[in-house]
Protein backbone atom coordinates (compact mmCIF):
# COMPACT_ATOMS: atom_id res chain seq x y z
CA UNK A 1 0.00 0.00 0.00
CA UNK A 2 1.05 3.55 -0.66
CA UNK A 3 0.88 6.55 1.63
CA UNK A 4 -0.02 8.76 -1.35
CA UNK A 5 -3.10 10.73 -0.17
CA UNK A 6 -4.56 10.66 -3.69
CA UNK A 7 -4.57 6.88 -4.14
CA UNK A 8 -5.45 3.50 -2.67
CA UNK A 9 -3.28 0.63 -3.97
CA UNK A 10 -3.80 -3.04 -3.18
CA UNK A 11 -2.07 -6.19 -4.39
CA UNK A 12 -3.92 -9.50 -4.12
CA UNK A 13 -3.12 -12.97 -5.46
CA UNK A 14 -5.86 -15.42 -6.51
CA UNK A 15 -5.06 -19.09 -7.25
CA UNK A 16 -7.29 -18.95 -10.34
CA UNK A 17 -6.51 -18.25 -14.01
CA UNK A 18 -6.99 -14.69 -15.35
CA UNK A 19 -10.04 -15.62 -17.47
CA UNK A 20 -11.89 -16.86 -14.38
CA UNK A 21 -10.99 -13.73 -12.39
CA UNK A 22 -11.96 -11.54 -15.36
CA UNK A 23 -15.35 -13.24 -15.53
CA UNK A 24 -15.99 -12.42 -11.86
CA UNK A 25 -14.95 -8.79 -12.48
CA UNK A 26 -17.21 -8.34 -15.49
CA UNK A 27 -20.34 -10.45 -14.95
CA UNK A 28 -23.09 -8.45 -13.17
CA UNK A 29 -24.49 -11.42 -11.20
CA UNK A 30 -21.01 -12.26 -9.91
CA UNK A 31 -20.15 -8.59 -9.27
CA UNK A 32 -23.22 -8.35 -7.02
CA UNK A 33 -21.90 -11.23 -4.92
CA UNK A 34 -18.52 -9.66 -4.11
CA UNK A 35 -18.88 -5.94 -4.74
CA UNK A 36 -22.30 -4.34 -5.23
CA UNK A 37 -25.56 -4.81 -7.08
CA UNK A 38 -25.01 -3.51 -10.62
CA UNK A 39 -27.50 -2.17 -13.16
CA UNK A 40 -26.62 -1.67 -16.83
CA UNK A 41 -23.00 -2.85 -16.73
CA UNK A 42 -21.30 -4.15 -19.86
CA UNK A 43 -17.52 -4.38 -20.23
CA UNK A 44 -17.56 -1.91 -23.13
CA UNK A 45 -15.78 1.47 -23.04
CA UNK A 46 -18.29 4.29 -22.63
CA UNK A 47 -20.97 2.18 -20.93
CA UNK A 48 -22.59 4.10 -18.07
CA UNK A 49 -24.09 2.07 -15.25
CA UNK A 50 -25.08 2.22 -11.59
CA UNK A 51 -24.10 0.33 -8.47
CA UNK A 52 -25.99 0.25 -5.20
CA UNK A 53 -24.21 0.01 -1.85
CA UNK A 54 -24.79 1.32 1.66
CA UNK A 55 -25.12 5.01 2.28
CA UNK A 56 -22.34 6.56 4.40
CA UNK A 57 -23.81 9.72 5.92
CA UNK A 58 -20.58 10.94 7.58
CA UNK A 59 -19.06 11.56 4.13
CA UNK A 60 -22.31 12.45 2.37
CA UNK A 61 -22.34 9.29 0.25
CA UNK A 62 -25.82 8.43 -1.05
CA UNK A 63 -25.13 4.72 -1.49
CA UNK A 64 -25.61 4.87 -5.26
CA UNK A 65 -22.60 5.02 -7.57
CA UNK A 66 -22.66 6.31 -11.14
CA UNK A 67 -19.91 4.62 -13.13
CA UNK A 68 -18.53 4.75 -16.63
CA UNK A 69 -16.36 2.06 -18.21
CA UNK A 70 -13.17 3.92 -19.13
CA UNK A 71 -10.88 1.09 -20.25
CA UNK A 72 -11.30 -2.59 -21.09
CA UNK A 73 -8.43 -4.84 -22.10
CA UNK A 74 -9.79 -8.36 -21.60
CA UNK A 75 -8.64 -10.23 -19.56
CA UNK A 76 -5.99 -7.81 -18.27
CA UNK A 77 -7.39 -4.41 -17.29
CA UNK A 78 -10.70 -2.83 -16.30
CA UNK A 79 -10.99 0.86 -15.37
CA UNK A 80 -14.14 2.59 -14.16
CA UNK A 81 -15.02 6.22 -13.46
CA UNK A 82 -16.60 6.23 -9.98
CA UNK A 83 -18.91 8.99 -8.67
CA UNK A 84 -21.71 9.39 -6.16
CA UNK A 85 -24.85 9.34 -8.32
CA UNK A 86 -26.51 12.03 -6.20
CA UNK A 87 -23.60 14.39 -5.51
CA UNK A 88 -23.56 17.93 -6.88
CA UNK A 89 -20.06 17.49 -8.32
CA UNK A 90 -18.08 14.53 -9.62
CA UNK A 91 -15.27 13.15 -7.51
CA UNK A 92 -13.11 12.29 -10.51
CA UNK A 93 -12.27 8.94 -8.94
CA UNK A 94 -11.04 6.06 -11.10
CA UNK A 95 -11.05 2.43 -9.98
CA UNK A 96 -8.78 0.02 -11.86
CA UNK A 97 -8.15 -3.71 -11.70
CA UNK A 98 -5.00 -4.88 -13.48
CA UNK A 99 -4.72 -8.67 -13.83
CA UNK A 100 -1.32 -10.29 -14.20
CA UNK A 101 -0.87 -14.02 -14.79
CA UNK A 102 1.34 -15.53 -12.11
CA UNK A 103 2.03 -19.25 -12.27
CA UNK A 104 -1.38 -20.91 -12.46
CA UNK A 105 -3.04 -17.95 -10.74
CA UNK A 106 -3.64 -14.24 -11.11
CA UNK A 107 -2.29 -11.21 -9.29
CA UNK A 108 -4.60 -8.20 -9.16
CA UNK A 109 -3.08 -4.77 -8.77
CA UNK A 110 -5.98 -2.60 -7.66
CA UNK A 111 -5.95 1.20 -7.62
CA UNK A 112 -8.54 3.77 -6.63
CA UNK A 113 -7.25 7.22 -7.61
CA UNK A 114 -8.34 10.83 -7.58
CA UNK A 115 -8.70 11.64 -3.88
CA UNK A 116 -8.15 15.35 -3.23
CA UNK A 117 -5.33 15.65 -0.66
CA UNK A 118 -6.60 19.08 0.45
CA UNK A 119 -10.25 18.12 0.97
CA UNK A 120 -10.96 16.62 4.42
CA UNK A 121 -14.12 14.87 3.15
CA UNK A 122 -12.19 13.29 0.27
CA UNK A 123 -9.51 12.11 2.69
CA UNK A 124 -12.13 10.65 5.04
CA UNK A 125 -13.65 8.87 2.02
CA UNK A 126 -10.19 7.50 1.16
CA UNK A 127 -9.71 6.28 4.74
CA UNK A 128 -13.09 4.50 4.75
CA UNK A 129 -12.57 2.95 1.31
CA UNK A 130 -9.01 1.95 2.15
CA UNK A 131 -10.56 -0.18 4.87
CA UNK A 132 -13.40 -1.46 2.67
CA UNK A 133 -11.67 -2.48 -0.56
CA UNK A 134 -9.61 -5.31 1.02
CA UNK A 135 -12.85 -6.91 2.22
CA UNK A 136 -14.35 -6.70 -1.26
CA UNK A 137 -11.25 -8.31 -2.75
CA UNK A 138 -11.57 -11.04 -0.13
CA UNK A 139 -15.21 -11.60 -1.10
CA UNK A 140 -14.06 -11.84 -4.72
CA UNK A 141 -11.83 -14.74 -3.64
CA UNK A 142 -14.85 -16.45 -2.05
CA UNK A 143 -16.89 -16.06 -5.26
CA UNK A 144 -14.00 -17.49 -7.30
CA UNK A 145 -13.84 -20.52 -4.97
CA UNK A 146 -17.59 -21.10 -5.32
CA UNK A 147 -17.67 -20.83 -9.13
Amino acid sequence: MTDDPTTIELDHFYPHPPRKVWRALTTPDLMARWMMRTTGFEPVVGTEFRMRGRAVPQIGFSGEIRCEVMEVVAPRRLSLGWNDAHADTDTGWVVTWELRPEGTGTRILFTHTGFDPDDPNSQLSRQIMRGGWPGMLGRLETVLEEE
